[in-house]
């Protein structure tokens, strides 16, 4: 079954952070530019804090009558946090997203962030997993009743 390692070789390894002193709106202003849904909080030694996602934000600033300029990423963000290595399989990151409701998870290498994959890079390597199983699983089908 296929890894997180080959979810990143075709999506990138490209990880958006911030910082856990920079203001909320700053970290809005970065997910909008960047199109993407959460940020993974490092520290100034780039060791990796926590993450703070749109759902942070939705639930511990606008729903607690805060303000994004007044607010700092590091009183909102999600400090528990759960990560997949690059030999994960995607299986084992689909049932860790069910489990615990999560749409991202940090991929680390040792205490190295490498990358990071959403609910929808998941979802994509299952589809196209089941994709080729249909494939291949037709054609064995088809060949059986040509002979």
């Amino acid at each position: 079954m296929e890894r997180v390692e080959t979810i990143l070789k075709r999506k990138g390894s490209n990880v958006w952070t911030i910082k856990p002193d920079a203001i909320v709106y700053r970290a809005l202003e970065m997910m909008s530019d960047k199109g993407v849904g959460a940020l993974v909080v490092v520290n100034d030694e780039g060791k990796v804090e926590g993450i703070i996602t749109e759902r942070d934000y939705a639930r511990k600033v606008i729903l607690q009558g805060k303000s994004s300029k007044e607010t700092y990423v590091k009183e909102i963000m999600t400090k528990e946090l759960f990560v997949v290595n690059p030999s994960t399989t995607v299986e084992e990151c689909m049932a860790l997203m069910t489990e615990k409701r999560l749409r991202h998870l940090p991929v680390m290498e040792g205490d190295k962030l490498v990358g990071i994959v959403s609910i929808g890079d998941v979802l994509k390597a299952i589809i196209e997993a089941q994709g080729i199983m249909i494939e291949h699983l037709s054609n064995y089908i088809m060949g059986g009743y040509v002979k």
